[in-house]
């Protein structure tokens, strides 16, 4: 089992080997990543998100030999260079909306098995106690009310995931997206390149037939590109972020 950015060591969580086991929910989980510059987002996010970040996708996994499309996925962008989160500050999200991704941890569902789906913990978490914080099982082994109301955001954040690839799918089948790169120069002189992103190439979205376009309205895609593309206005915001940091 793999461990997605974010996570260091995610173990399954288990009602006998985990009985003892706590969280320390007072912590802030922020630390884990003031080194990203983008974090995943589900498709249900853009609504919300658009407001603050660039909206991207990004080609995922290895190109498919058969000459299918390469899998895509959206991402919030966070900041302008690798490493920089322009939105941690002194230990606090300044923003106003925190993406789900980010909010999940330090708890994950993966796959531990070829049929199999469990609850997962990061047990790298220095949140992690036997002695203090929030227990996740009762004293007779059940599942404690915490975790239970973790499972269901864990579940349902897997369900718009899922959700989102299915739109990506569409997204890539119908070669709306180019490569693209953005560019500015700070008031001192010094200049940004961001690139090895996709966003919607506005040209091939005009000529689209109109029937094409009607099932993109009723499937909810095209509202999708339209929240990414208002989005893409946030570069320059996150350029005045730079240079105020």
């Amino acid at each position: 089992m793999s461990n997605p950015p974010l996570y260091g060591n995610l173990v399954p969580l288990d009602r006998e080997q985990h009985k003892h086991l706590r969280l320390k929910t007072e912590l802030s989980t922020l630390e884990r990543v003031e080194n990203l510059n983008s974090l995943f987002l589900t498709a249900v996010e853009f609504a919300d998100a658009c407001k603050e970040f660039p909206l991207v996708f990004v080609r995922v996994g290895d190109e498919p030999a058969d000459g299918t499309p390469q899998a895509i996925a959206p991402l919030a962008v966070l900041g302008l260079k690798p490493g920089s989160n322009l939105f941690v500050k002194d230990g606090q999200w300044t923003g106003n909306y925190m993406p789900a991704y980010l909010r999940r941890f330090p708890f994950a569902m993966a796959r531990i098995s070829e049929n199999e789906i469990a609850v997962c913990f990061d047990a790298d978490w220095r949140g992690f106690s036997t002695s203090e914080g929030t227990p996740l099982f009762e004293a007779d082994g059940q599942p404690s009310e915490f975790i239970m109301n973790a499972k269901t955001f864990l579940e349902n954040f897997e369900r718009e995931a899922e959700r989102t690839r299915s739109v990506c799918e569409q997204l890539a089948a119908l070669d709306l997206l180019q490569d693209m790169r953005f560019e500015a120069t700070l008031p001192d002189g010094e200049k940004i390149d961001v690139d090895g992103f996709l966003a919607v190439n506005e040209q091939k979205l005009a000529e689209l037939p109109d029937d094409q376009v009607v099932q993109l309205h009723r499937s909810g895609l095209l509202a999708l590109l339209e929240m990414h593309r208002v989005s893409m206005g946030n570069m320059g915001r996150l350029a005045q972020l730079h240079r105020a940091a």
